[in-house]
């Protein structure tokens, strides 16, 4: 049996990292909210299925405290410092944070498959993405909604915090990357582990072989 396991990392242990399990059978057997590293790291060396997972780990954005508001705002959105005239003290042009990357790497040596995904451009790529403002109480009921509506995930009536509902986008990445290699593409790497998204919407995919069947 493979397990696929979703990691929604935050950037620190303030904020909850969301955690989502299915299994071969597409059943969501779990969703967790874990806060500290030591946690995340409690659960997998004590999870049973682990090297028996897939397993994709967001890319949490790097929020180090910075110097003045328009370095915070344009720091997402800063690829690379050109300007010679800005210089990149404290790396505030690094985006993402390198929280748990050493301990998923030893993940990885010991037999789980680890990927890395950026939680935006995953969602844009499934069509999970919405008009409203990014992780907003409008955003967190659009993409449940969704994952019900669309993807036929059974999910609770009541709102779920949105570290989960984005872990579980990172294990249907996972499911997808075991299934179907060939709609999986590597668009770039993060400390040793490479960074996935799906080529094409993998339920439009569905979609379009079940009307070939019954024409």
């Amino acid at each position: 049996m493979r397990y696929f396991i979703g990691l929604s990392l935050a950037s620190g242990s303030s904020m909850d990292s969301g955690l989502a399990i299915f299994d071969e059978c597409d059943n969501l057997i779990m969703v967790d909210k874990l806060y500290k590293m030591n946690d995340i790291i409690h659960f997998f060396d004590n999870y049973p299925s682990t090297k028996d997972s897939e397993l994709c780990v967001s890319m949490a954005w790097d929020k180090t405290m910075l110097n003045g508001k328009w370095r915070i705002l344009s720091k997402p959105y800063q690829l690379v410092s050109t300007n010679t005239l800005i210089p990149n003290q404290d790396n505030w042009t690094q985006r993402y944070a390198t929280r748990g990357s050493e301990y998923f790497k030893t993940l990885a040596e010991n037999g789980t498959t680890v990927n890395r995904f950026e939680i935006y451009l995953t969602r844009q790529s499934m069509h999970l993405n919405s008009c409203f403002l990014e992780r907003s109480p409008a955003d967190c009921k659009f993409l449940q909604q969704m994952l019900t509506n669309e993807w036929g995930i059974e999910l609770p009536q009541n709102m779920m915090p949105m570290s989960q509902l984005e872990a579980i986008v990172g294990a249907l990445l996972a499911r997808e990357n075991y299934k179907n290699k060939e709609n999986i593409k590597v668009v770039s790497t993060f400390k040793g582990s490479n960074v996935i998204d799906v080529i094409k919407n993998p339920n439009v995919i569905e979609e379009v072989e079940k009307e070939t069947i019954k024409c």
